[in-house]
């Protein structure tokens, strides 16, 4: 029997820690492999090269390919999950690293299912060299990765530059199709639970009309090198809700997970925030009346009847509420989104760790408790 080898990539030898390229977490899946190619090969002598078996074994080793995860079974699995490292110091520096290596199993450990990381690679581009990743950004996402993959988390690599495309998609559309043309090969022999996402938010100048375009043509580039892997995409007009009549999907890819973000009420989510143009406007409420509940169940009802005509699983990618409200509104309206989102199930992923809507405060090395529990019940218990 013939066996596909593993590509190696020679130009990532100093991110991955090998003289030839081999990332750690490549490793497992190597030897997992070939120990079953070997038990295959042993009961193929055993029973004399039967015909049917042999020919069976024999396409299944020239396509090289594992059959492709179900999308609502890979949906379940992300769960309850947290947005990581976007605007972590370590992509400049890794001794200026504020997420550290025990954050990975703490988050398992309290009961999160994934890790969503925020990636912005546009400046560690090279664009003298077709927009080469820096080895010092491999370095961190491999480390972060393996990590991940460790502590047992489902993790989603969210290509963040929501901003420059935003602002001129034309002008950064070569680099966003390269970051995935490096990003796809790089992580081709990487196991099911790592999942691409292909924009977070598109909005502003990337058009719903011109984000179809710019997706397809992303999506085609990942499926090229990863043909099984599962795929994150989201609406146009920052992910919103009321953004999903417009996004169209490849009807005969049924790998993929529909993504929403959800901050509405906005007066409420993100009051005391001046790049929201709410600096001034705090001591809003959120109180959980009939009327609160009523409006969020709405656009939620929503979302699960486009889904559901569809028949797409839904990951709410982004929900959370700005540190300067009342940490007693804060916490109701966490509880309440999150166990909605559970009830018609969806996963979902916490917008963020580090760095404002604290899940955890770095400085003082401790849980933001009241937020931990409004997200992950007391138990602990998986939805």
């Amino acid at each position: 029997m013939k066996t596909i080898p593993f590509r190696e990539n020679p130009s990532l030898a100093t991110s991955c820690g090998g003289a030839r390229g081999r990332c750690s977490w490549r490793r497992p899946i190597r030897s997992a492999v070939r120990a079953r190619l070997g038990r295959r090969e042993a009961s193929h002598a055993a029973r004399g090269l039967a015909a049917c078996l042999g020919a069976t074994l024999v396409a299944l080793s020239v396509a090289g390919r594992t059959p492709a995860a179900d999308a609502f079974a890979q949906n379940r699995k992300l769960g309850r999950g947290v947005n990581i490292l976007g605007y972590d110091r370590i992509w400049r520096s890794r001794d200026q690293a504020r997420f550290q290596e025990r954050y990975f199993g703490m988050l398992r450990e309290a009961g999160f299912q994934s890790v969503r990381i925020n990636l912005h690679p546009f400046r560690h581009m090279d664009p003298a060299q077709d927009h080469k990743l820096s080895d010092s950004w491999w370095s961190v996402l491999d480390w972060a990765v393996e990590n991940a993959l460790e502590s047992e988390l489902m993790l989603i690599l969210d290509m963040h530059e929501f901003g420059a495309m935003g602002n001129e998609p034309e002008a950064n559309k070569e680099r966003f199709l390269a970051f995935w043309r490096q990003v796809a090969e790089h992580f081709r022999e990487a196991p099911d639970r790592v999942l691409f996402e292909v924009l977070n938010e598109p909005s502003r100048r990337l058009t719903a009309e011109l984000w179809q375009q710019y997706c397809r043509e992303a999506l085609n580039i990942i499926r090229q090198s990863n043909p099984t892997r599962t795929v994150i995409i989201g609406p146009a007009e920052y992910n919103a809700i009321n953004g999903l009549a417009q996004l169209e999907l490849p009807a005969d890819d049924r790998n993929l997970i529909v993504t929403v973000h959800y901050y509405s009420p906005m007066d409420f989510t993100h009051q005391g925030a001046s790049w929201a143009g709410r600096k001034d406007k705090t001591g809003v409420e959120w109180l959980g009346t009939d009327e609160e509940k009523a409006a969020v169940r709405r656009d939620f009802e929503k979302a699960q009847t486009w889904a559901r005509e569809r028949e797409r699983p839904l990951l709410l990618g982004e929900f959370g509420v700005y540190d300067a409200a009342p940490i007693e509104s804060r916490v109701r309206y966490l509880e309440f989104v999150a166990r909605c989102a559970e009830e018609m199930g969806w996963s979902w992923a916490y917008w963020q760790f580090d760095s404002d809507f604290l899940l955890y405060f770095v400085e003082r090395d401790s849980w933001n408790k009241p937020v931990l529990r409004a997200l992950i019940p007391e138990e602990g218990a998986e939805p």
